[in-house]
């Protein structure tokens, strides 16, 4: 699991730095997707760890980043 997390952490802030260095934001909604994949993951991680409020929290946020990254992928 930390593996994983550590992955998307990666991918995460590789794109991000390519969207701020180029000033392109074409690949927002993937970074938006991905950014939700690393908070569902974290929330899962916190659920193991048997915290209830962390879970909910990270599940709800990464659940409104794949909306609007599915939603980004679609307008465009």
């Amino acid at each position: 699991m930390k593996l994983v997390r550590i992955i998307l952490v990666i991918i995460v802030l590789a794109l991000s730095t390519y969207q701020l260095i180029t000033r392109n934001i074409e690949l927002m909604p993937y970074s938006m997707f991905f950014l939700g994949a690393y908070m569902l993951v974290t929330g899962l991680a916190e659920l193991q760890k048997d915290r209830k409020g962390g879970f909910l929290g990270c599940v709800v946020v990464s659940l409104f980043l794949f909306y609007v990254s599915i939603d980004a992928f679609i307008i465009n």
